[in-house]
């Protein structure tokens, strides 16, 4: 090998390593350090030399260990096989290495394609004939990936144009195969069933949009009160144990996303154990077969005890695979669990490059490095023909130590996302899950979201703006009950709490291992809405109309309706999976139940 493409180490601090005779090398260059290859790339060049951050364990380097330059950025390989398969943080199959090296641990330095190579797909040429001139993005194929994700499409790479010189027949062809060769400024250049790219770029798209669909998360809390847009962005923050993993589950089992894009970003191992066993086995009806819902699910494992350095990495990798998906026109979700533990391998490598710290010891540019990830995300008009709508909704957990949300990668994330899911450890306690705190979470996307809903109840909006007034009189009346006792509220404001207490133990609450609560499709969360706000209103209403002897006090509508409430309180347990069409019919009667009731009561009164 030529020596100018070897570096020289020369010194050797945790996953940072510094090299010499590195002139001529590029920033985000791939190298290979030592004699075990170790995978590594340039973060900072000065003088002659560079340094580098390694994404493997450096035990065993020493000062003088050779350094390989490749000359290539941090890619990836995109195509067929990324679904169903689960990677480490920078792209390397783990399943595949595993049947390699017959071990449970990855080897230094070891070297895997990143797609399968031998494995053969069944091609089909779309709208593309010889002397057709393409451009970047333009479909030229599409391949069945599986049961569930039917139509892989073929797309020619963003930096290529020019005409078709020639095109193979549909067939079973590896993905290095050259299915059409495009004649670009007089050069030839293939086009392949996969194509690279690196992580740190975001993939061109015509023009961002505005998000006008819903990604419904099948949980009421976040349905109802907080909802996103598919092409939005939304943070979970919460301490150990209020249920930040279970939710970001919950979103990649049910949500209404295409594909979904799960990165274990430096939690524990037997968290991406439990999503490998658990997807498997959860199903979802397509053409009256069964299909796993793993088939549309890729995992990018980076855990706790993988090195450090690649959790940073694990990030975009994720993100570049979800724009990839998105670039085929179809929506997906990524899910980063946790962002804190991406923040501290910055800091880590920050603190290893001798950088001012800034507050708690993270890097200065820590915000920044938090709104390019997840400015990442969004609804887009994607590149090439045919016309094609793809958005990428980013959920990031974030991890406060203590529950502290004043925690610089909280706030950080808080003056970026649109949507704040705050996870509270005294609901968490009190085994209220999820544990979403309805009094400090947000969304800004009501307004937009506003004609989705609509479409489904004319009346959403006002039951949701009905149901925080209720949530949030209940909060201010819990300090006056407190200090006082129950007794010197007044009529309605005691039926105010305990219609607050219906909407907190029977509709906010939601058991996720329970066959009528693990998912609530939208129909029914609105259904519930309607009928919970509708006797909250009514009664109100009777209570404000009656005087004098006759006067209606909440302890008569609770004896006279005893029956009722039981009903209200037993909404749940309606199986989900039933059509939109039955939760409607069942919540009308069941309206127009309580309606008639109250109007009985006005009578004898």
């Amino acid at each position: 090998m030529a020596t100018e493409m070897m570096g020289t180490v020369m010194k050797v601090s945790g996953p940072l390593v510094v090299a010499e005779n590195m002139s001529g090398t590029k920033m985000f260059e791939v190298v290979r350090v030592g004699k075990d290859r170790l995978v590594g790339e340039i973060i900072r060049l000065e003088g002659d030399t560079a340094s580098i951050q390694v994404y493997e364990d450096t035990s065993g380097l020493t000062v003088g260990d050779p350094l390989v330059k490749t000359g290539l950025p941090l890619s990836l390989e995109l195509g067929p096989g990324i679904l169903d398969g689960i990677y480490d943080g920078i792209q390397r199959p783990l399943e595949r290495i595993q049947t390699i090296c017959q071990s449970v641990f990855v080897p230094r330095g070891i070297d895997v394609p990143n797609l399968d190579r031998d494995k053969q797909w069944d091609f089909t040429p779309l709208n593309v004939k010889v002397g057709d001139l393409v451009t970047g993005g333009d479909v030229i194929g599409t391949i069945k990936e599986n049961g569930l994700f039917k139509n892989h499409y073929v797309m020619v790479p963003p930096s290529v144009s020019g005409r078709v010189t020639s095109i193979k027949p549909a067939g079973k062809y590896n993905i290095e195969t050259t299915v059409v060769e495009v004649d670009d400024s007089g050069k030839t250049a293939p086009v392949q069933l996969y194509q690279k790219w690196p992580v740190r770029q975001a993939r061109p798209v015509v023009e961002k949009l505005q998000g006008n669909t819903a990604l419904l998360t099948c949980e009421r809390v976040i349905d109802a009160l907080f909802p996103v847009t598919q092409g939005g962005t939304a943070a979970v923050p919460g301490a150990f144990g209020c249920g930040k993993t279970v939710i970001s589950q919950a979103l990649s089992k049910y949500s209404n996303s295409d594909v979904v894009v799960y990165v274990g970003c430096g939690e524990r191992g037997n968290e991406m154990a439990e999503v490998l066993t658990d997807f498997p086995e959860l199903t979802t009806l397509i053409d009256g077969k069964e299909e796993p819902i793993m088939q549309r699910t890729t995992l990018v494992a980076n855990t706790s005890n993988m090195p450090v350095a690649a959790r940073e990495a694990s990030i975009y990798t994720g993100v570049t695979t979800a724009e990839f998906f998105r670039d085929m026109g179809y929506n997906v979700a990524m899910m980063a669990d946790s962002t804190s533990r991406w923040a501290e391998a910055l800091r880590e490598i920050s603190g290893r490059l001798a950088e001012m710290p800034a507050d708690a010891g993270y890097p200065a540019y820590l915000g920044a490095r938090l709104a390019s990830f997840y400015e990442r995300s969004g609804r887009v008009k994607c590149l090439g023909t045919p016309e094609r709508f793809g958005s990428i909704t980013i959920v990031g957990a974030v991890s406060p130590p203590g529950g502290d949300f004043t925690d610089p990668v909280t706030s950080a994330t808080l003056s970026i996302v649109q949507v704040f899911w705050g996870l509270d450890k005294k609901l968490a306690q009190r085994k209220h899950f999820p544990a979403v705190n309805w009094n400090i979470s947000f969304s800004k996307y009501i307004r937009i979201l506003e004609p989705f809903f609509e479409k489904y109840d004319t009346e959403y909006s006002m039951l949701q703006q009905q149901m925080k007034e209720i949530l949030q009189k209940e909060d201010d009346l819990q300090e006056i009950v407190q200090l006082v006792g129950k007794d010197s509220l007044s009529e309605d404001q005691k039926c105010t709490l305990e219609v607050a207490k219906i909407i907190r133990e029977d509709f906010l609450q939601q058991n996720g291992f329970v066959d009528y609560d693990f998912m609530c499709p939208l129909a029914k969360t609105i259904g519930m809405m309607k009928v919970i706000v509708g006797f909250h209103t009514s009664a109100q209403k009777a209570i404000a109309e009656s005087t004098g002897d006759s006067k209606v006090t909440w302890t008569v509508i609770n004896s006279v309706m005893k029956e009722l409430i039981v009903k209200i309180t037993s909404m749940k347990f309606e199986l989900p999976r039933q059509p939109d069409e039955h939760f409607k019919r069942t919540y009308t009667n069941l309206f127009e139940e309580v309606m008639t009731a109250f109007r009985n009561l006005a009578e004898e009164k």
